[in-house]
């Protein structure tokens, strides 16, 4: 059965993750009134002043003034030497990757050579093994730019892996020292004695939208000190925004489009060459993604035809996103966008004038429009392209023709999916032209249909009479429907013994403030259950009448990356998880009486309706 992680664990988990040596905090205690540090420093300061007192009392002498003027000259000459010496020696030291302590200037942590680089990482209080912010590209710049990934340069130092590096800069966000152009980087978690140890892996490809890196400082170590030691857990940046799917026949031709997948999928490759150094089994990878995230896991398994690399064999996602993919020629407008902004309308090569640009100026540029034909800008603007080699056709075609790898997979979705994206719609005209913003090529019989399919709702206390019907359509046809569907598409695709590794769930923990404001159970709410509510933001319940969902949903996804099945590791007295079968059953995860249910018929209905307009959407 499970591990021990318990509700009561939780808040000690997080207390011990942040007890490992940390200079910073240190020097923080400084400002502490209570700390010793500052005790210290309090010291010299009253030592400082009794001794201008006394000088203030004595008579004044020549030369004892000159004696110690001279020495004084003289132990600023001693200390700018020793400063010199240090320096000199220290830059030295850092140059050969050596010093007199550890050997590398960066302690005592875990280390682990890539071929590439060396990298020296932390030792958590726990038993884990953490490194942070190791290259696994080279930089994507400049000539780089919209372009694949390439492996990245030799280093003869050892590098720091101790800290989260730079994530990429998504729409509307600054660039700073911890969001930049600069950002393939790769974090891994592991047990401290697993170097040969061939433990399974989970993936975990981050959502925003193709628009941010929305969750780049997700921390696995909890996942991996839960499920005994018995696993290795990966995450990763990869482009997004103008950066990572800037689409367009020049780009086609003189780059590569959607930079960003490549990205995930170069990641990829990169577990399948360095896991086992961490302790991992490259025989045993599971992708996982959220949101945007969980898209890309149904895109890997769809890419190049369903073309099997080897590269994972099972399949998490949570809140499948299928947003419009648009062939690129119907996309050549953003590109004309970005050029005219750019500067670059006359420019004989306007790829290599684009290339030229400061990211700063690019960074500005990448802020979301309407869509052509359309007045207001979507939820998601840059978003992947059919490219006919990685992406040969949208998603609903794909898996409907069984283009994709037939692996184990758990797909699942919130029961609110849409509430956080969409409008307080007062009317249907609010709601019918949020959705044909979102998904251009809707006609007006196709949003007639929609109006008949979603009628207006029961309202809520805080929120516009079309706010629920608005926020049920956009969810179930962005988030839900298209997960059903890759459900349904692996239960054709497989035979009956295959289906049985067919898992789905819908989440349906209630928050009261989250029902207090009209958003229900939101978009990837699951998250904290996931990971543990100390490593990503979460809501408070999750720490307080909540924290009993943690343990069960945890450790049924450990579960499967562990046996790809939810069941032989899932936590004390949690409900037998059934497959999606022919029936469509998933599991409600709630806090009581979490049970399976069939997919209701009007939901399917829905989908249906969804499905049948797929084209027309470009999903």
């Amino acid at each position: 059965m499970a591990s021990s992680l318990s509700p009561s664990t939780i808040t000690a988990a997080a207390s011990q993750k942040t007890n490992r040596s940390d200079p910073t905090r240190r020097l923080l205690a400084s400002s502490n009134p209570n700390s010793s540090y500052n005790s210290d420093a309090n010291s010299i300061t009253s030592s400082n002043s009794d001794s201008e007192n006394i000088q203030a009392t004595a008579k004044p002498n020549p030369r004892r003034r000159r004696n110690l003027l001279i020495g004084l000259v003289a132990v600023i000459s001693l200390v700018l030497l020793a400063l010199g010496l240090g320096l000199y020696y220290g830059l030295r030291n850092r140059d050969n990757g050596s010093d007199n302590g550890s050997g590398d200037g960066l302690g005592d942590g875990p280390a682990v050579d890539l071929g590439y680089s060396k990298y020296k990482g932390n030792s958590l209080d726990n038993g884990v093994n953490e490194f942070l912010g190791m290259r696994f590209a080279k930089p994507p710049t400049g000539d780089l730019r919209w372009r694949a990934p390439v492996d990245p340069e030799h280093t003869k130092p050892t590098q720091s892996a101790q800290r989260f590096r730079a994530f990429c800069p998504g729409v509307g966000q600054k660039l700073s020292a911890s969001r930049d152009e600069d950002c393939l980087f790769v974090n891994v978690w592991g047990p401290n004695s697993a170097a040969d140890a061939k433990l399974p892996v989970m993936v975990f490809i981050q959502g925003g939208g193709y628009m941010s890196n929305s969750r780049p400082t997700t921390n696995g170590s909890l996942m991996v000190e839960t499920s005994d030691k018995n696993m290795v857990f990966v995450s990763f940046n990869y482009r997004v925004g103008l950066f990572g799917f800037l689409a367009g026949d020049d780009v086609k031709s003189d780059g590569d489009l959607n930079a960003g997948l490549l990205d995930q999928r170069f990641l990829l490759k990169w577990v399948q060459k360095h896991i086992s150094k961490f302790g991992g089994d490259p025989d045993h990878v599971v992708i996982q993604g959220m949101s945007a995230g969980a898209g890309s896991v149904a895109l890997h398994l769809a890419a190049y035809g369903g073309r099997d690399d080897g590269l994972f064999i099972g399949a998490i996602a949570e809140s499948t996103f299928f947003p419009g993919q648009q062939n690129v020629s119907d996309l050549e407008y953003q590109y004309d966008r970005v050029v005219a902004d750019a500067g670059c309308d006359d420019a004989d090569d306007k790829m290599d004038c684009l290339r030229g640009k400061d990211k700063e100026e690019l960074q500005e540029i990448s802020r979301p429009r309407a869509f052509y034909g359309r007045t207001d800008s979507p939820n998601f603007y840059w978003t992947p392209c059919t490219d006919g080699d990685f992406l040969r056709d949208t998603p609903y075609a794909m898996f409907k023709e069984g283009d994709f790898i037939k692996v184990p997979v758990l797909i699942g979705s919130c029961t609110n999916e849409g509430s956080n994206f969409v409008p307080n719609a007062s009317d249907s005209d609010k709601f019918v032209s949020f959705m044909q913003d979102n998904y251009p090529g809707l006609n007006t019989n196709n949003t007639d249909s929609m109006l008949e399919q979603y009628p207006i709702e029961d309202t809520l206390p805080t929120r516009a009479p079309w706010f629920p019907s608005t926020s049920r359509a956009y969810g179930e046809a962005t988030f839900i429907c298209p997960t059903n569907n890759v459900l349904n598409a692996f239960r054709a695709a497989n035979s009956s013994s295959a289906n049985a590794t067919i898992f789905s769930y819908r989440y349906n923990l209630q928050d009261k403030a989250s029902i207090a404001s009209g958003r229900g159970v939101p978009h990837v709410f699951e998250a904290p259950a996931v990971f543990g509510p100390t490593m990503v933001n979460s809501a408070a319940s999750y720490f307080t009448y909540n924290a009993d969902i943690v343990p069960i949903v945890m450790n049924y996804w450990i579960s499967f990356v562990r046996a790809l099945d939810p069941n032989p590791y899932r936590y004390d007295d949690a409900p037998r998880w059934l497959p999606w079968g022919d029936t469509q059953r998933r599991l409600v995860l709630q806090l009581q009486n979490s049970t399976m249910e069939t997919v209701p018929k009007n939901e399917t209905e829905r989908c249906s309706f969804w499905h049948n307009l797929n084209e027309t959407m470009a999903q």
